[in-house]
């Protein structure tokens, strides 16, 4: 694989993982304090929703791990091995997990806010966290029967070169 790309995705990944850190531990609590003033009937809410809103960005740093332990195989030419399937498997599973914890909190947040109700806006991100999630995971399981395709061809092709140098 080329390393100019590898290299310029594993700089996109490094910023990827620095602003989900950067939402953990800045945005997300400013974001709770915001809506603490506007909504002082959910005060009691910031804390929960916030811990468990920081905690559903830990699978997306798992899935940049992931892909990051991917692209060194993919550099080495090692990619289309057993070896892979593991972090393939840890994608899937964290995709599972995020959309686990986005209809979680939702569910949740709807039960604690029956007289007022979630706002729309938080409604319709926690919605698209879980859809996307879901299709994150849906798709990584594609590419997962390519990789199992590709890596029976990969042991083929092995066993028929060594086949030709023995009739040579």
């Amino acid at each position: 694989m080329n390393p100019v790309t590898t290299g310029l995705l594993r700089v996109v990944i490094v910023l990827l993982v620095l602003g989900t850190l950067l939402t953990q531990l800045v945005v997300l609590p400013d974001m709770a304090w915001t809506l603490q003033a506007s909504y002082p009937v959910a005060a009691a809410l910031r804390v929960p929703t916030l811990v468990v809103s920081a905690i559903g960005l830990v699978p997306l740093q798992v899935v940049l791990v992931c892909v990051w332990r991917l692209v060194g195989m993919a550099r080495r030419d090692a990619v289309f091995s057993p070896s892979a399937f593991r972090w393939v498997d840890a994608m899937i599973w964290s995709a599972v997990v995020a959309a686990a914890v986005a209809v979680g909190l939702l569910v949740w947040l709807l039960a604690q806010t029956r007289d007022t109700g979630v706002p729309p806006g938080i409604f319709l991100t926690l919605v698209g966290c879980a859809v996307l999630a879901v299709g994150v995971a849906l798709l990584v399981v594609v590419l997962r029967g390519l990789l199992v395709k590709a890596v029976a061809w990969k042991g083929e092709a092995t066993a028929l070169r060594a086949e030709l140098a023995e009739v040579i």
